[in-house]
């Protein structure tokens, strides 16, 4: 298992119709925001992330993205601060969650395919190894970056203390953490070691500590070995 390295065709019909779900629903203010079922089967195999715009909906207590065609959730998701319950059920195509998620102060529940995650007790498959700080882009750019290897295309803030990440340098972590009803596996981009060590314990029976990942991180064995 590794990072997914398809980009997102803003141009096609799924994208768009998804941005125009996610301007009403910001302007509406509803709280429970389900926009798969507003798409075609063919549109809905056309988005594999989120829009940044997801920031906007505040109001939000309930995402539902059951049996999505998603391969990332952009760190925006952090900034739903009324986020109660998170269901991403039977999206199989998703491995890990932005370490922004952890934000979301009230979320209470979720439904994840735990089968499909990174490092789950049952299976452990492993994390894709992370890559060294520096050399991430020519001129060291963040906002051009190659998703199958970062697993982004573009990194703007730190996922711990949110300040923005201006020079060449990130600082990638896999940790383990219990998410609502579910140990979920965070991908961190850091902006400093000092960030990286502010980090809090990791869940149990999983691997202590934030890591670079890799077949060769130590895991406890799985719950059918």
């Amino acid at each position: 298992m590794g990072f997914h390295g398809e980009r997102q065709d803003t141009s096609s019909a799924g994208w768009l119709r998804l941005l125009a779900l996610v301007d009403e629903a910001a302007a509406d203010g509803r709280e429970e925001f389900n926009p798969l079922v507003e798409l075609s089967p063919q549109e809905r195999r056309e988005v594999i992330t989120l829009p940044a715009s997801i920031a906007r909906l505040t109001s939000v207590r309930h995402l539902r993205l059951y049996g999505s065609n998603l391969v990332r959730i952009p760190p925006e998701i952090g900034a739903m601060s009324s986020l109660v319950e998170f269901t991403p059920y039977t999206s199989h195509r998703l491995h890990w969650f932005p370490y922004e998620i952890t934000r979301c102060s009230k979320l209470m529940r979720s439904t994840v395919s735990t089968r499909s995650l990174f490092g789950n007790f049952k299976l452990r498959p492993s994390f894709p190894r992370l890559r060294s700080t520096g050399g991430l882009a020519p001129g060291g750019r963040l906002t051009a970056l190659d998703p199958k290897k970062w697993g982004a295309v573009a990194v703007s803030s730190c996922s711990v203390c949110d300040v923005a990440i201006e020079g060449p340098e990130l600082h990638q972590r896999w940790i383990s953490l219990v998410v609502a009803t579910d140990v979920l596996p965070l991908l961190v981009n850091a902006c400093s070691a000092a960030c990286v060590a502010a980090l809090p314990p990791a869940a149990a029976d999983h691997v202590p500590g934030p890591h670079r990942g890799g077949w060769d991180v130590a895991q406890p064995p799985a719950e059918w070995a």
